[in-house]
């Protein structure tokens, strides 16, 4: 497979690079740093892989791409759950990266990608009439993602530490009232495209 680099209006990332950047930028003298703790770090490392994957969503097969996003979602998932609560100094410390047209973008590459397997049904538990399904789109809940974990992974390499901290408060805000429940989504359609074999009557 070819390398994968992703491109950004600050810096460009190889895989190799990107553990080089994390080693040597990174990673604070202070331990107890919760900016620098492993929980967040790993949590850039992941998020990184799969950003730089659906940026060249398009130059995989179909099997490769469920094949990926089978596997990294429950990291993000998990990765995203142990993020620490953090206290942020400066609140308007926040910018936004992932533009309306880097949106569409990336949607429509997904949407093509995944073609007749895009669309699923869920139970939506948020809404009262929760017992309706709800038609989602894999295209839609993976790019959503992408746009959080894409504008965490910019705002946390401001080398100013109040864009730090309202980095990883921003994305633990995020999963806990949006990806983290698209992830869950999406991930038991992949399941149901990948193992057509089980009860074909259940709804995700």
């Amino acid at each position: 497979m070819p390398e994968i680099k992703i491109i950004t209006s600050i810096k460009v990332y190889s895989k190799e690079n990107f553990q080089i950047y994390l080693m040597n930028e990174l990673i604070s003298p202070l331990e107890t740093d919760l900016l620098y703790s492993r929980k967040v770090l790993e949590m850039i490392t992941v998020a990184n892989e799969y950003c730089l994957f659906l940026e060249k969503a398009d130059k995989y097969t179909l099997d490769e791409l469920l094949s990926f996003v089978q596997k990294i979602i429950p990291l993000i998932y998990l990765k995203s759950a142990l993020l620490p609560d953090t206290e942020v100094s400066d609140e308007d410390a926040v910018e936004h990266y992932v533009t309306e047209e880097q949106w569409e973008t990336m949607f429509n590459m997904l949407h093509t990608a995944f073609g007749s397997a895009d669309g699923f049904y869920y139970i939506d538990l948020n809404e009262k009439s929760h017992t309706d399904p709800v038609k989602g789109s894999l295209a839609e809940c993976f790019t959503d993602t992408y746009q959080d974990l894409k504008d965490f992974l910019m705002l946390y390499q401001n080398p100013v530490r109040t864009f730090k901290e309202n980095a990883v408060k921003e994305c633990k805000r995020l999963f806990e009232t949006r990806y983290g429940t698209r992830l869950i989504n999406a991930h038991a359609a992949v399941h149901a495209i990948i193992y057509p074999a089980g009860d074909s009557e259940i709804i995700f």
